[in-house]
């Protein structure tokens, strides 16, 4: 099975690359700029087509949310002809694409987990251009699968996790924000759930279950609840106790608005796939035991 995966520095695709290494049935191949360009439609369609790939996973996307509001252009650019240009080329190569999206799509209003149909309601540049991505992988190949999902974190990058644990060593307290809600997700997670996902479509000819699914963690919490147990793992580890005080979003006011409620029901995916994602706290103990151990990541 040939996989073709955009990006290559990102969160996700580097836990694909971990994760599918000693699989000997699985050829992976990443593609980054310059050997694609997202706001290039040509050099895409030429670079999928030269990879000749079974699957493509849409990874590589514009993630800078606050950023992004100063740059719309540049980020539709990405985020929806950009989505919607690897999701054609995969049609035209014959394969699957797998898409990934985010919980921004919604308008962060309700409270519980949002399901794929409901409404949306996107408020920043970035969750409108996201969007607007999945609506071009729907339009431009019938063999999609848009994942979204929520608060990725990993050993990889810059993220949370790797945020609070640096902040933790010189730290004895800090201010979190507690009103926004969502499933932490670990990018090895959602690693392992797409190669299940891609094994199940290479082994399947007539699987008829294309379309729009949430994969996040299971188990929901606030930031500062997924504070506190990153910090609770890493005193098991020998770090120092550190306070964490609970503060309303308006406290700690960002140019991109946060949604409140980025909980995601996946009970879809679950279902159709047979697969579920490990709770929130288990796949965070490893995330932080491993950093804590191998620092340099």
């Amino acid at each position: 099975m040939r996989i073709l995966v955009t990006g290559r520095h990102g969160q996700v695709v580097r836990s694909l690359v971990e994760q599918a290494a000693g699989q000997p049935q699985i050829e992976l191949c990443t593609l980054a700029r310059p050997e694609i360009d997202l706001t290039d439609i040509h050099s895409v369609a030429s670079a999928i087509h030269a990879a000749k790939p079974d699957i493509v996973i849409s990874a590589a996307a514009y993630t800078a949310v606050d950023q992004a509001e100063d740059e719309p252009e540049l980020v539709e650019a990405i985020n929806a002809h950009g989505a919607g240009a690897v999701a054609k080329a995969a049609a035209d190569a014959g394969a699957s694409v797998i898409h990934l999206s985010t919980d921004y799509v919604f308008s962060g209003e309700g409270d519980r987990p949002h399901k794929e149909d409901d409404f949306t309601g996107p408020r920043t540049v970035y969750g409108k251009t996201k969007l607007e991505g999945e609506h071009a992988v729907a339009a431009a190949n019938p063999r999609h699968l848009i994942l979204r999902t929520a608060w990725v974190y990993s050993p990889f990058g810059k993220n949370f996790v790797k945020t609070m644990l640096h902040l933790g060593e010189t730290r004895d307290q800090l201010s979190v924000v507690s009103d926004q809600w969502g499933n932490p997700t670990s990018a090895t997670d959602i690693a392992d759930a797409i190669l299940h996902v891609a094994g199940r479509l290479q082994s399947d000819s007539a699987f008829a279950g294309f379309g729009t699914y949430h994969l996040a963690g299971s188990g929901h919490t606030n930031w500062s609840g997924f504070t506190r147990a990153i910090f609770a793992q890493a005193e098991t580890l020998g770090r120092s106790h550190v306070d964490v005080d609970d503060i309303p979003t308006a406290q700690y006011p960002t140019k991109a608005l946060r949604p409140l409620n980025s909980r995601l029901d996946t009970e879809k995916f679950t279902r159709i796939f047979g697969w579920e994602v490990p709770h929130w706290q288990q796949s965070m103990a490893k995330v932080v035991t491993r950093l804590l151990q191998t620092p340099e990541l």
